[in-house]
């Protein structure tokens, strides 16, 4: 692929994300489970088509770019510190353990949720300067696998429709994903 194609992939791909991650602010989810900061992890969505589809590098450009706009475009430097810290240790998780042959999406999206949670809680003790912030873990880790889940079940069922409309890059996705995505 040329270099002008994986540009413009790229800046599509950061765009969605950080759409999706400005959409989720509106999400109530605090009404369902009283934790403070808790998201659904919907951008993590262009995070696991990237590393399923596109390679690590690909997907650690859009992630940087998409954590250092949504700092920029709302979130403040402490912001940018928790997105990008938990961002980078779920990356390199999901990146890890895709390769293991009996984790499917939805296992790979679970444990790139909870490493985003051990991320955002590393930053939390840094700044505070408190181990005390580790109690509030275990119920990160239960909310992750929750929303681990939702993000893979998303994840499947957009891959699923990318390879039924047969788009121009599905035989990538087929010869790498058909068959883990249940």
């Amino acid at each position: 692929m040329d270099k002008t194609r994986r540009l413009a992939r790229g800046a599509l791909l950061t765009a969605l994300a950080l759409g999706l991650s400005y959409m989720e602010r509106f999400i109530l989810l605090q009404l369902l489970i009283p934790l403070p900061g808790i998201k659904l992890g919907l951008a993590n969505v262009v995070t696991l088509f990237a590393v399923y589809f596109l390679g690590s590098r690909a997907a650690l450009q859009i992630l940087c770019v998409r954590c250092l706009l949504g700092a920029l475009f709302g979130g403040g430097v402490t912001a940018f510190f928790f997105s990008i810290t938990g961002g980078l240790l779920a990356l390199a998780v999901m990146v890890l353990v895709r390769r293991l042959p009996f984790l499917s999406i939805y296992g790979v999206s679970v444990c790139g949720a909870a490493a985003h949670h051990v991320g955002q809680i590393l930053v939390a003790v840094a700044l505070l300067r408190s181990g005390y912030v580790f109690a509030y873990l275990p119920f990160l880790l239960l909310v992750a696998i929750a929303t681990g889940f939702l993000t893979g079940a998303v994840s499947a069922a957009c891959f699923r429709a990318m390879i039924a409309a047969d788009l121009p890059f599905t035989s990538n996705m087929e010869a790498t994903y058909v068959g883990k995505i249940h």
